[in-house]
């Protein structure tokens, strides 16, 4: 035995990029109790959001239906959603009874 131990080659972790962060930013944001009650959040700016990671973002949260955007004169958002109804929640898997019926064949 030469005494050496050789060490396991770590992983390297993977850099969240400019939109992931402003993106979890964003979540966090929204999903916060007072956010929810109100059914909006107002995003600001940071220095450290890239042009490309902002308008990745602003155009995701554009594009998804139920959601509106308005941008303000000193740059920050306001993003509001509708309330979800009765009809949005979703339903787990075990909470729906199967149906099964005979193959018609």
């Amino acid at each position: 035995m030469t005494g050496k131990s050789k060490k396991a080659a770590k992983p390297e972790a993977r850099q969240m990029t400019g939109a992931e962060r402003l993106g979890l930013r964003i979540s966090a944001m929204i999903n916060s109790p007072r956010a929810q009650e109100r059914c909006s959040a107002l995003v600001h700016r940071l220095e450290t959001d890239t042009d490309q990671a902002w308008d990745e973002v602003m155009e995701a949260l554009g594009e998804t239906d139920g959601v509106s955007l308005t941008f303000q004169d000193d740059g920050d958002v306001l993003i509001e959603w509708e309330k979800p109804t009765d009809e949005d929640l979703v339903l787990e898997e075990e909470e729906v009874d199967s149906v099964e019926e005979e193959a018609p064949f």
